[in-house]
């Protein structure tokens, strides 16, 4: 391989034009040096005048060939172009000249000057490359400097290589990071065909995804023959040489960079270097493109979501709009500028806080308040917005903070129109009233009615029996006694309508209250079914409005009549809490309790129409029933209100 390689190294001299002329040059100085006949007789009287030795001039003379050889094949040919020189001159300055030793220190001044010649070249040439390099770095940064687009960054760069570079083939490869393979970017020198059976390579495969592994450049004499490839397209198109170095960005491999030969060439170690330079500095610019290609997609994505929310914005349905905390709107959509009345202009002049009516202000800018704890997303509040001529309108105002680096800055109200359905809740709230009004009032007739007239009648036929058993002595013993159980039955009869009555509506409560009323309904129900039923209050004890009562009433007495049929309890404790505006009322019981719904709506759904009753009745006191129970774990019932 080496000898094949020096014997195209040397057919590549031979085919140089200057070869040729320095040769030329080397013949027309040495042929002259040895054969004296050449020169004509002219010619020796001009030394001879001069006083200069002919063979003296001709050793200076071996310079030129010597220079040119510098300038046509570098500090490399002045120094083998000096060697040839003295091996020209050598011969004659010992066997032949009179003065050897002048001669042969005139040879070896002549090689001397010539090695000089040599280094000078060296450094002239060391000093351009140097210069080259630094033009190729420039261009290369220059290039790369101009645009954040990947694709124009890595036309222009491989351009550039194969200028700077002098070779035949260049080629980028990419990291595709999701894939894990290197994907063929940019190319020249190569036809499609061979792009094609090199586009994508795995980390590892072959000697692009070999340096992609290990981070280091990578010199191959001959690509073709190489253990380490993988596509046959480098054989087909005869690649030979090939350096490889990565593209490397805050030590992070992006790619490969590939420059190759249609041949051999030896890449010195500036080359190498070079192109190394030039890997990282497209390196850093494909990773500069990444970002930038990232950041603008995340800039389209949210200009997308930005028109997109400005579409639902101005479509929504519910008012929006949004201010600092100063309360000067920014913003409003066009559902805003229907409910309040205003334009958005006029809303802009608009202080947020003159849209809310005094009554509802307070509550709002509480939440609002940047010290308040209670400051969160979707918050909710039943207001009373104000609009332009004046007119008021019940909203539902679902208040959301805006932040900017953890601070806030500002509020976004979403209001929905809530007045026609609080005029319908308020009816059904009425409705449901008068019906529980008259209903109670029904029962209070119906108690009235047995106790006035069928309870004093049966009264009356229990006194008729007992006085017509007092006197039936001419009646048999069975006479006497179906007589006497049917006096039993009609005072149980009696018994049973006063326990009735009592139910439908007890006279306790009218007289005495809701306590005194608990506590006798709960002897009543230890009386019939043996469950034990504890009444324990708390607070002042007072009492209140008789329809107050009456609802509290009725909720427990559903309460315990669930107890009584459903639970299986055997003790049950009832806690009245008496507080400054309201009032709670406990009802817990150790029964086998059972699985609550979800929602107090699927109550009535799963059946549990007590429930839903009671939860009916607190809600015309403007309270809430919670129920809490488990399978085998008893239940819990809590009643507030506002009293």
């Amino acid at each position: 391989m080496v000898s094949r390689l020096s014997l195209k190294s040397l057919a590549w001299v031979i085919r140089r034009p200057g070869f040729w002329l320095l040769a030329v040059l080397f013949l027309a100085i040495s042929v002259p040096h040895y054969d004296e006949t050449l020169h004509p007789p002219f010619v020796n009287r001009i030394f001879e005048y001069l006083d200069m030795d002919r063979h003296a001039f001709e050793r200076i003379l071996y310079i030129v060939p010597i220079t040119l050889s510098g300038f046509f094949f570098g500090h490399r040919g002045a120094y083998i172009a000096s060697a040839i020189a003295l091996g020209c001159m050598i011969p004659r300055a010992v066997m032949i000249s009179p003065s050897t030793g002048d001669a042969l220190f005139e040879s070896g001044a002549i090689f001397l000057v010539g090695n000089l010649v040599g280094f000078a070249f060296a450094s002239l040439q060391k000093e351009r490359k140097r210069r080259m390099q630094l033009d190729a770095l420039n261009q290369t940064s220059l290039i790369v400097s101009q645009s954040l687009e990947l694709d124009p960054i890595l036309n222009r760069s491989i351009d550039s290589v194969v200028s700077v570079m002098k070779v035949d083939v260049a080629q980028v490869f990419l990291v595709d990071e999701n894939a894990g393979d290197l994907v063929l970017a940019a190319y020249r020198g190569v036809s499609r065909e061979f792009a094609q059976g090199v586009d994508r390579l795995k980390i590892g495969e072959g000697l692009n995804g070999s340096v992609a592994q290990t981070g280091e450049p990578t010199y191959v004499r001959n690509a073709s023959t190489d253990p380490r490839l993988t596509r046959t397209v480098l054989q087909e198109d005869r690649i030979g040489s090939m350096l490889i170095v990565p593209l490397k960005s805050k030590e992070k491999v992006m790619g490969t960079l590939c420059v190759s030969m249609r041949g051999y060439r030896e890449f010195s170690q500036d080359e190498v270097d070079l192109l190394t330079n030039i890997g990282n500095q497209i390196g850093v610019a494909v990773d500069n493109a990444r970002l930038y290609q990232q950041q603008k997609e995340f800039t389209e994505q949210l200009r997308a979501s930005e028109e997109r929310y400005r579409e639902l914005f101005e479509n929504a349905h519910d008012a929006i709009w949004l201010h600092d905390l100063d309360h000067n709107i920014s913003a409003a959509n066009n559902s805003c500028v229907g409910l309040t009345g205003y334009t958005v202009e006029e809303l802009r002049k608009t202080p947020a806080r003159h849209l809310i009516s005094n009554n509802s202000r307070a509550s709002v800018e509480a939440i609002e308040d940047p010290s308040n704890q209670n400051v969160a997303t979707g918050h909710l509040l039943e207001v009373v917005l104000v609009k332009k001529d004046g007119s008021e309108a019940y909203v539902q105002l679902s208040t959301n903070p805006i932040f900017s680096n953890g601070m806030l800055m500002a509020f976004q109200h979403i209001a929905r129109d809530i007045t026609q359905e609080k005029k319908m809740r308020e009816n059904e709230q009425f409705y449901l009233q008068q019906v529980t009004i008259a209903q109670e009032e029904e029962r209070k007739r119906i108690a009235r009615e047995l106790h006035d007239d069928t309870t004093q009648e049966l009264i009356v036929l229990s006194r008729e029996l007992d006085e017509l058993y007092s006197k039936a002595n001419n009646l048999s013993e069975d006479d006497k006694s179906r007589l006497n159980k049917l006096w039993h039955q009609t005072n149980s009869i009696i018994a049973g309508v006063r326990r009735l009555s009592q139910d439908l509506r007890p006279a306790t409560l009218d007289r005495l209250g809701l306590l005194p009323s608990l506590e006798w309904i709960a002897a009543n129900l230890k009386e019939h079914s043996g469950i034990n039923v504890h009444v324990v209050s708390n607070g002042d004890q007072r009492r209140l409005a008789s329809e107050q009562e009456l609802v509290l009433f009725r909720i427990v007495q559903e309460a315990l009549s669930n107890v009584w049929r459903h639970s299986g309890a055997t003790t049950v404790e009832i806690t009245v809490e008496f507080k400054a505006t309201e009032i709670k009322i406990t009802i817990q019981d150790n029964g086998q309790g059972f699985s609550v719904p979800d929602g107090m709506g699927d109550l009535a759904k799963e059946g549990k129409l007590g429930l839903a009753g009671m939860q009916e009745r607190a809600k015309l006191l403007g309270g809430s029933v919670t129920v809490n129970s488990k399978p085998g774990k008893g239940t819990v019932v809590v009643v507030e209100a506002m009293v």
